[in-house]
């Protein structure tokens, strides 16, 4: 999925409000720290298919891709800077490195561990993209890096503090269709929200408290899907809307079951749906704060 990066800028402005203050914290230095560690799809992937035997089809190595920033292809699916990035800049971090980055680049401020194409199953794209669950499998690999860097204690507060964000799911839901498969709605909705409760569960036993959601986008109305899938759309939008219906009642679940969770939904579906209604507005004028009220619910401060 590719986005526009005026719009990250747009959607920037709606989560700065949650992430900003709770993403600092106070090292035993005295120093102010932050952390940023990042999961999930090609709306976050900063260039981690770059580095893995896959096929043209799921990297983002070549031009137009980053001309209005880097100007030169990143691995980010954007013409510029993704939503992670604009997030660190405003906690005034660095931009978070991709996991197969870490070995030249400083880590402590987080870990970018998303991939284009990827999804909560291991079932999807497998073998050409890194799955949620393995990327859990290098978060935890980091943990021990981080540790060993410094130290038990500072690592353990860096965790606690820091803020794990998810765009993850859409492509759990595209993929059967380009494999004509048929799976019963509500038993294949369950096993993509029980591999990801399962992975939010493993960082929260690392240390992670306090996370950040983005329910699904509107994927059942974007011009490759209708082209591709048209007879498919309103299969799609169903999922979409089951998925989105179901998250927040995962994460209230996993709020009363795990002391300490802390999370943010932000309401991904209802901006990308104003974007696509209004795309003049959007691609022509400067943006701006909005002016129309957006839902981010349930809001737990973190």
């Amino acid at each position: 999925m590719v986005l526009n990066s005026s719009l990250f800028r747009f959607f920037i402005f709606i989560l700065v409000a949650c992430f900003t203050h709770p993403i600092l914290c106070i090292s035993s230095h005295g120093r102010t720290q932050a952390a940023l560690f990042v999961f999930g799809d090609s709306l976050f992937d900063p260039g981690n298919n770059n580095y893995i035997n896959t096929t043209t089809e799921y990297q983002a190595n070549w031009c137009p891709y980053g001309e209005s920033f880097f100007n030169y292809p990143t691995g980010r699916f954007s013409d510029g800077r993704l939503i992670p990035d604009f997030i660190a800049e405003y906690a005034n971090l660095p931009l978070i490195p991709s996991y197969f980055e870490i070995g030249k680049q400083h880590f402590v401020h987080g870990v970018n561990f998303a991939s284009g194409g990827a999804g909560c199953l291991v079932e999807t794209h497998r073998g050409f993209v890194i799955d949620l669950k393995t990327q859990l499998k290098y978060f935890k690999k980091v943990v021990k890096m981080l540790k060993k860097k410094v130290g038990a204690t500072e690592s353990k507060q860096i965790l606690s503090n820091a803020v794990y964000i998810f765009s993850t799911g859409g492509n759990d839901y595209l993929a059967p269709l380009s494999t004509n498969s048929s799976y019963p709605k509500r038993e294949y909705l369950q096993m993509i929200m029980g591999n990801l409760t399962s992975v939010l569960k493993g960082i929260y036993k690392e240390g992670g408290k306090k996370f950040a959601m983005l329910n699904m986008v509107p994927i059942g109305r974007l011009p490759n899907i209708i082209a591709l899938n048209g007879n498919s759309v309103e299969k799609i939008t169903n999922l979409v809307k089951m998925h989105n219906s179901v998250l927040p009642e995962i994460l209230k679940r996993l709020e009363k079951q795990l002391p300490g969770f802390k999370y943010t939904l932000f309401n991904l579906f209802k901006v990308f749906s104003e974007s696509l209604d209004n795309p003049t507005k959007y691609e022509t004028k400067p943006i701006a704060m909005p002016t129309i009220k957006y839902e981010i619910w349930p809001f737990s401060k973190i």
